[in-house]
């Protein structure tokens, strides 16, 4: 397996899983948005194996940084607040991996990003799983998901929702699950969401507005 890295010479340690299962809903050429950002990991991937030209939001400015060291076109801004700048339909693709349950204003910041790029992809943890509805029956705590730690506070989600959960607010805003995968599995429709729900820890969702 090869990495990629930045012109700066530094090779990331490893590819997210839930950065490789978004990437596959990306074409070649695609103007993409990648909200949350970090340290540009997944608009790295972006370009070097899906061909697509990439921008980026990032809170903080440390990962600003590290974008810009990679030669990345990356600014420092609030999705939660400055998302309105942006002109309508500026973007084939607008990207939230695993930054949606740590937004303060989750609603605001999917409408917007439905205005501003025909589709949008979300990666996110899935409170829906069968162990986290074991563990509250069985030991009446929430367990974190992808994290080592068991606690609650470890994973980083401010919110814990399931995938019917973020399936209920896509329909709220008049957008349509065109695929859904679970990190690491096959692409699917929303015919599977029931089954996600159920089995699978790290879910995509591909977010389209509802066709006129």
């Amino acid at each position: 397996m090869t990495f990629p890295t930045g012109p700066s010479g530094g090779a990331f340690r490893a590819r997210r899983a839930d950065h490789v299962a978004i990437s596959q809903f990306v074409n070649e050429g695609d103007l993409v948005l990648d909200v949350g950002c970090g340290d540009g990991q997944l608009m790295q991937l972006l370009q070097s194996e899906r061909g697509a030209r990439t921008r980026g939001l990032e809170v903080e400015q440390a990962g600003v940084n590290r974008c810009v060291a990679r030669g990345l076109s990356v600014v420092q801004g609030d999705a939660d607040n400055d998302l309105p700048v942006y002109p309508d339909r500026a973007f084939d693709v607008a990207i939230l991996s695993k930054t949606i349950q740590e937004l303060a204003r989750p609603k605001f910041v999917m409408g917007e990003l439905a205005r501003i790029a025909r589709r949008v992809i979300v990666s996110f943890r899935n409170y829906g799983h069968w162990k986290v509805r074991t563990a509250l029956l069985t030991t009446g705590r929430v367990p974190s998901l992808g994290s080592s730690n068991p606690d609650w506070w470890s994973d980083g989600a401010r919110r814990a929702c399931s995938a019917r959960d973020l399936a209920d607010l896509a329909a709220d805003l008049g957008l349509d699950i065109t695929a859904a995968c679970a990190v690491g599995g096959q692409p699917a429709d929303a015919s599977a969401l029931k089954r996600l729900n159920w089995s699978a820890e790290e879910i995509v969702f591909v977010l389209e507005r509802h066709s006129q």
